[in-house]
């Protein structure tokens, strides 16, 4: 089961306070504690969306919707939101389909920019973050394995994945109108991570090459060193915010890491200190004082972080535009629809093949009941003719027989499986061969009894 909340039925304002709210790990723990019926979980938070991937014991007739219930409670919980806000916007979904959507994700199709590259990252990433914490499960490992195997293939198959789209670049590009010139450019890059990667990528791409990094972490010497660009030292970040044409941010520091009055200050700073050093070289030569920096020049702000790495009041500074992800958003392109549809039918085959594989291994326990009672009789017939057959002629060609006599059977268990008729096969079992199969609704019934014994 998958519990969604994105760009496509939350608002920014919910998804900001989810990102800024929400621990992964806390999230996830709470959940999985919230309910006997929860086996595991993972979470998928990233700028455009909280989706939550929940591993139901659906043996309860009532499992899934009290899951959804509990988990619900539990996000609301840890997040400080009334529960009535997340259930009205939850997208859920369920077996079958939480395979295709997360398939769908993972392979950029339901992000901003459709066919985006960074979202097969974060979910991998989530995956190993769900493993370190404990709170993944087998058949969470393989849906979130099959996601990563179909977004490559999405990326190697269709012109989505080679078109390195992303929020980043449609951030530069709508900043194109209003920067003359890319290679005069001077950018100050505020952040370390992903993002900033891809964004010092998206930048070069554009011809920028006059770019430095400030990291409020503190880790911006190694990603300077690195990527070939200058460090700015915390000393020097006034004159670097000034002094710069487009400040992209993209940090996972929190709070503001620039509002109206710190941008304000850094350019009154900066003016300054040039009029002194503009004086100075006047006086010595003779020439009317003045000052040589243009206090309004035109500057742009890109704030690619969720929760926002910028204040708003940013864009009431005069001579400043500020673009967030809310209005890069807005601003996202119609999709390619052929390549799109393309996609799509991947992720749907995909998704279609994951349900039928997951079927099959469902009747794996009575396959293995069936092979072990078969060979637990080859073995017996074996050993009573062993004497009379020292060359081993005999056991060679019961063994054969054996395989033949299994392979019908073995292979009937993937039809019944893909046709949903568990109970037949297994029923079936048990009259011809008097084979019972442990499902997993006795496993659970056992344990459940133990429990109240033990209470």
């Amino acid at each position: 089961m998958s519990l969604t909340a994105s760009h496509k039925n939350a608002s920014f304002d919910l998804l900001e306070h989810l990102s800024s709210q929400a621990d992964a790990n806390a999230v996830v723990s709470r959940v999985t504690e919230s309910s006997d019926v929860v086996k595991g979980g993972i979470l998928v938070s990233t700028c455009n969306r909280f989706e939550l991937y929940v591993d139901v014991d659906d043996q309860r007739p009532d499992a899934v919707a009290h899951a959804l219930r509990e988990a619900t409670s539990a996000v609301a919980d840890e997040c400080d939101l009334p529960a009535e806000t997340l259930s009205s916007t939850w997208h859920v979904t369920t077996e079958h389909g939480t395979a295709e959507h997360l398939f769908s994700v993972a392979s950029g199709l339901e992000s901003v920019v459709v066919g985006e590259g960074e979202i097969a990252g974060q979910v991998r990433r989530s995956l190993e973050r769900a493993r370190a914490a404990g709170t993944t499960t087998s058949d969470l490992e393989r849906l979130f394995q099959h996601a990563s195997k179909t977004s490559r293939g999405v990326k190697n198959r269709t012109p989505l994945g080679r078109a390195g789209r992303s929020i980043v670049r449609l951030g530069l590009e709508l900043a194109s109108s209003r920067v003359a010139d890319w290679a005069a450019a001077r950018v100050l890059l505020v952040g370390t991570g992903a993002y900033a990667g891809a964004s010092l990528a998206a930048l070069r791409d554009r011809g920028v090459t006059d770019v430095r990094v400030f990291s409020p972490s503190g880790r911006g010497a190694k990603f300077a060193a690195n990527h070939g660009i200058a460090l700015v030292e915390p000393d020097e970040l006034h004159t670097a915010i000034a002094s710069s044409d487009v400040v992209v941010t993209c940090t996972v520091t929190e709070g503001y890491v620039l509002d109206a009055e710190l941008l304000q200050r850094a350019r009154i700073d900066f003016a300054l200190s040039h009029t002194k050093a503009h004086v100075h070289d006047a006086l010595h030569r003779d020439e009317t004082p003045g000052c040589p920096v243009n206090h309004d020049a035109y500057q742009l702000v890109i704030d690619l972080g969720l929760p926002r790495n910028v204040n708003p009041d940013v864009g009431g500074v005069y001579g400043v535009e500020l673009l967030d992800l809310e209005t890069i958003r807005i601003h996202a392109p119609l999709e390619e629809l052929q390549a799109t549809d393309t996609a799509r039918a991947i992720v749907t085959t995909a998704a279609r093949n994951f349900a039928r594989s997951a079927a099959e291994e469902s009747l794996t326990p009575a396959v293995v009941a069936l092979r072990r009672n078969a060979h637990r009789v080859l073995d017996e017939e074996i050993a009573r003719v062993q004497r009379t057959d020292p060359d081993g002629v005999a056991a060679a060609a019961l063994r054969h027989m054996m395989g033949r006599l299994l392979h019908k059977p073995t292979t009937r268990a993937r039809d019944f499986a893909r046709d949903g008729e568990h109970d037949r096969y297994i029923d079936a079992l048990g009259v011809l061969f008097d084979i019972e199969v442990e499902t997993d609704a006795d496993a659970a019934a056992q344990r459940t009894a133990g429990d109240e014994a033990a209470s």
